[in-house]
């Protein structure tokens, strides 16, 4: 059983960073998708960045283009979401989210099976 763990949220003003880390365990291959989503209450959870677990692909919501970075360790099975200039629209529960296999809607929620149970990100003006 795939399992994720996120952490580093936390609250901080426009402008900071913080760097979320989503730590995996269990059957993953080399080629299994990680991606970030994020939920703010009343609305649909939405997709942030995507990175094959094997390769250099990303894949940005425009909201975060050039702001947000998705990385890997493979090593320590970790995958990382550096977030920079932050914003108050930023504030949502982060998700860390897994797939068996890549799918070419990777930005929808369905794509994939495995979740993490989330981490707050809190952004003040």
């Amino acid at each position: 059983q795939v399992q994720l763990v996120e952490s580093g949220g936390g609250s901080v003003q426009a402008g900071d960073s913080l760097r979320l880390s989503c730590a995996a365990s269990g059957p993953l291959s080399s080629t299994n998708p990680i991606a970030w989503f994020r939920q703010t209450p009343g609305k649909e959870r939405e997709f942030v960045a995507f990175i094959r677990w094997s390769s250099d692909i990303t894949y940005y919501a425009d909201s975060v283009k050039g702001r947000f970075t998705i990385s890997r360790d493979n090593a320590k099975n970790t995958v990382y979401l550096q977030m920079n200039s932050l914003k108050p629209e930023d504030t949502a529960v982060y998700y860390c989210a897994a797939s068996q296999s890549y799918s070419s809607r990777y930005f929808a929620q369905s794509a994939y099976e495995y979740w993490g149970q989330g981490t707050q990100v809190t952004v003040s003006s």
